[in-house]
């Protein structure tokens, strides 16, 4: 469940928007483990809303996020139960039935991300360190010296670092 909260906050930050059409969101539940979505613009707009309300834990002091988390869990989870609905597999639902898809990833991605900070620690939730990238990660390692979301960002960094430090130097 912590993937899906990583995943909807990355489908927003200075690259482009990729919940861009009713498609785009059916594409991104089905990566998500929900084959039959039927999504309309309204279930769009109110997923990127959620997506919204998470996005801040990533960026806030312990106490504050932990309050964010606290109200979405409010807000949406239920008692979790199994459900092998239109012949899924078994699987785990943390938000009621009858839930949008919004109320859904909003459930699904709080408690993930609840659980994952339960078991590692805020300090295990960032935002990448790339001047140029805000897509945000989790590292569950022990030791936490990962800064970035990806190495493609660590390079280009470390890169443009070099570029500056020979052209301060003169050489």
């Amino acid at each position: 469940m912590i993937r899906i909260a990583v995943d909807l906050v990355n489908t927003k930050s200075l690259d482009p928007e990729q919940l861009t059409s009713v498609e785009a969101l059916r594409e991104f539940l089905l990566e998500h483990g929900e084959p039959t979505a039927t999504v309309d613009d309204g279930d769009l707009a109110a997923v990127k809303a959620v997506r919204e309300r998470i996005r801040p834990v990533f960026h806030a002091e312990p106490r504050e996020a932990a309050r964010i988390l606290n109200e979405l869990l409010s807000d949406y989870a239920v008692r979790p139960y199994l459900s092998d609905h239109d012949g899924s597999p078994w699987h785990l639902h943390v938000a009621k039935p009858e839930a949008t898809w919004a109320e859904w990833v909003a459930a699904g991605a709080a408690l993930g991300l609840s659980g994952f900070v339960a078991g590692h620690g805020f300090d295990a939730i960032d935002t990448c360190a790339a001047a140029d990238c805000e897509r945000v990660f989790v590292n569950a390692a022990e030791r936490r010296p990962r800064r970035f979301c990806t190495p493609t960002c660590a390079g280009r960094t470390r890169v443009a670092s070099y570029r500056a430090r020979t052209k301060a130097s003169g050489a």
